[in-house]
């Protein structure tokens, strides 16, 4: 979530050095090599979860089962408010408990509920994420609403993204194929660095691309190879 680029423009090649004095966290971060079947399933599962229909949606659940471990799914459930809104992720978390069998926990042990502490976590993370063009964003939300850059933090990264039961590099590698189905390019780009940064390789961000590829049209397929290309600076 948020947007390094200016309201009019995604940011050029000649921007991407950024404030190198930003100080990336990258203490505990997974770094993902490639994408397993499990890993396929559950940025498949955020696709379809964000962009498609109830009966797409029942489908993509039903073969999360068995394949994608049931924490996975419900972190992916729950983040998808932050992108798709709260109707989308309530209906997608009643289906999975029909279709699951799951009961909801009795509590919710990975909340992180005071404001302080998702202010804390979410900088964190939001810097790691964005690296070098954190100071950028923050600078550039807040010009957009002072409420937008403290929710970006403190309610997105904070209270959801930096949820414990699943990395970062897959939230982001989910998030890359809930932007690029959403046709939201600036948002794209932007979470692109973020997987990169997060700790997933260049293979496997392209095969998180290549696994919403038949959810896109030809030119969104194109485009979007494109835009990978330049942040790989190719």
């Amino acid at each position: 979530m948020g947007d390094a680029a200016s309201e009019t423009d995604l940011p050029r090649r000649e921007d991407d050095a950024g404030d190198a004095s930003m100080t990336v966290a990258d203490a505990d971060q997974t770094t993902l090599e490639a994408l397993d079947a499990e890993t396929t399933a559950l940025v498949w599962l955020a696709a379809v979860l964000s962009s498609g229909s109830e009966a797409d949606i029942r489908t993509a659940l039903t073969a999360a089962v068995g394949v994608v471990r049931v924490a996975w799914v419900e972190e992916v459930i729950l983040q998808t408010y932050l992108f798709a809104g709260f109707p989308r992720a309530l209906n997608a978390a009643r289906e999975w408990r029909r279709i699951s069998g799951e009961p909801a926990p009795a509590v919710d042990g990975s909340a992180i509920d005071t404001p302080s502490e998702r202010q804390a976590r979410g900088e964190v993370t939001c810097s790691t994420v964005y690296g070098p063009f954190y100071h950028r964003l923050r600078v550039n939300i807040a010009a957009l609403h002072p409420a937008l850059d403290r929710w970006m933090v403190e309610e997105g990264y904070g209270k959801v993204l930096s949820r414990a039961p699943l990395d970062l590099a897959r939230r982001e590698l989910c998030i890359v194929a809930t932007c690029a189905v959403a046709k939201q390019d600036r948002q794209l780009h932007s979470h692109l660095h973020g997987a990169l940064h997060a700790g997933a390789s260049e293979g496997a961000v392209s095969a998180a691309l290549d696994v919403v590829a038949s959810m896109l049209t030809p030119d969104d397929v194109r485009r979007y190879r494109g835009l990978w290309a330049r942040v790989r600076g190719k």
